[in-house]
């Protein structure tokens, strides 16, 4: 039980020590550039998605045009084989 108490306080002060040594008071220069250039990368791929959404769109009208009149020349060739009896 000791020592289960004794490795419990170690963690806790080496967790503690890192949290303390890894923290800084405000970003830096370099890392607000980062920052930013991934803001406008974001919104450059948002942008493409947003298109790219636009174009599919487009595209599943087509398909679903050129569908219609398929089935509209299968029924028209289904009537004419029956006109012709056949």
């Amino acid at each position: 039980m000791k020592r289960f108490i004794n490795t419990l306080i170690f963690v806790s002060l080496l967790a503690a020590g890192l949290v303390l040594s890894s923290c800084s008071s405000s970003p830096s220069e370099e890392e607000m550039k980062q920052l930013n250039d991934l803001k406008t990368q974001v919104s450059a791929l948002e942008k493409q998605i947003a298109d790219k959404k636009g174009e599919k769109a487009v595209l599943e009208k087509q398909v679903a045009e050129k569908n219609g009149k398929l089935q509209q020349c299968q029924s028209d060739q289904e009537a004419v084989k029956k006109g012709l009896g056949k």
